[in-house]
């Protein structure tokens, strides 16, 4: 294992390179951001009442808003990792479709994450509107990281599908490039350089155009003889 000797050997490694790309980091904030989410409503998102041992959401006591907001943070926390490992590996990639199906597809799934955030903070704000601060001893404080986080996850995700945009726009392949340059290639291959023949030739003169023919039909260049009629006498 190779140990920089200074910051600058340390700040020009590949590690702290591919940390500093914006994907990267876009990417690892969504995940930072998720991870709060699902983990603070995971551990006091759900509050008994005073009368009730039995545990509610602490959002409006209504479950579905808990269950949305620990399963989307969960789902967005591991696809996080995942496409932060595909991206550790691009450069293996070999295959150009396959470069370009996963950044489409990186693209679709940031516009998904982006639109599912904006309703999530839209929900999660309105049953915490609705809740009755007395009701749970604890978790508002949790509560609220989620709420803020849930908005804090829109700008990132927008700035990440911008990002792999930008990407897939300057990857973009030319259409029919490699069939025009295969195809110079062949007609280059094929045809062989113009040369003079001996049987060419070349007029020039002082008001006269320069012609050069390398092969001329065997029709012209060969002319025929005049041919002689026998007339009949008188």
């Amino acid at each position: 294992m190779h140990v920089p000797e200074s910051l600058q050997d340390l700040a020009d490694s590949e590690a702290v390179q591919f940390l500093k790309r914006p994907k990267i980091m876009g990417r690892i904030f969504a995940g930072v951001f998720s991870l709060v989410v699902f983990s603070s409503l995971m551990t006091d998102g759900y509050q008994n009442k005073t009368e009730s041992p039995q545990l509610h959401c602490v959002l409006n006591s209504n479950s579905v808003a808990c269950n949305f907001a620990v399963g989307t943070g969960l789902l967005t926390f591991f696809s996080c990792l995942a496409f932060l490992m595909l991206d550790a590996h691009e450069g293996r990639i070999a295959s150009s479709r396959f470069k370009m199906a996963f950044q489409v597809l990186d693209f679709i799934l940031a516009v998904i994450w982006a639109c599912v955030w904006f309703v999530g903070f839209c929900f999660l704000a309105n049953q915490w509107q609705r809740s009755q601060p007395w009701e749970f001893l604890l978790g508002s404080s949790s509560a609220k990281a989620a709420i803020a986080f849930s908005f804090f996850s829109i700008p990132v995700w927008i700035f990440q599908a911008y990002v792999v945009f930008r990407e897939l726009w300057a990857d973009a392949p030319v259409p029919y490039k490699r069939s025009l340059d295969e195809g110079a290639v062949v007609l280059t291959t094929l045809s062989p350089p113009l040369a003079a023949s001996p049987s060419s030739s070349s007029t020039s003169g002082p008001n006269s155009m320069n012609y050069t023919t390398s092969a001329l039909s065997p029709y012209l260049s060969t002319p025929k003889a005049p041919r002689l009629a026998m007339m009949p006498d008188n």
